[in-house]
């Protein structure tokens, strides 16, 4: 079984900056992708960012440039800092891992307000 766990959400002002943190553990050892998707109300999940397990990294046209992906493999541990956050970073933010198979956090909300 493969548990991963999500934190850093929270409330912030706009242009603020926040830091958020994916930890996998169980049954899995060679991860392929990490990434983070996120579902604000009453639209679909969307990619944010990813990095697959050489270093690549891709984003979505809407973080590109504020946000950056990081994995540290060796804690199975994805990071998202985002920068210059705007009201429309509002949702609620999915870790996604991949190692053949596709698993999911439980998601951790951020919101953008003053």
């Amino acid at each position: 079984q493969v548990q991963l766990v999500e934190s850093g959400g929270g409330l912030v002002q706009p242009g603020g900056s926040l830091r958020l943190s994916c930890a996998a553990s169980g049954s899995i050892f060679t991860i392929n992708y990490m990434g983070w998707y996120r579902q604000a109300p009453g639209k679909q999940r969307e990619l944010v960012a990813g990095i697959t397990g050489g270093g690549t990294r891709n984003y979505g046209d809407s973080v590109r440039g504020r946000f950056t992906i990081s994995r540290d493999n060796a804690k199975k541990t994805v990071y998202l800092q985002m920068n210059r956050l705007k009201p429309e970073d509002t949702a609620v933010y999915y870790c996604n891992v991949r190692d053949g198979a596709a698993y999911w956090g439980q998601g951790t909300q951020v919101t953008v307000s003053s």
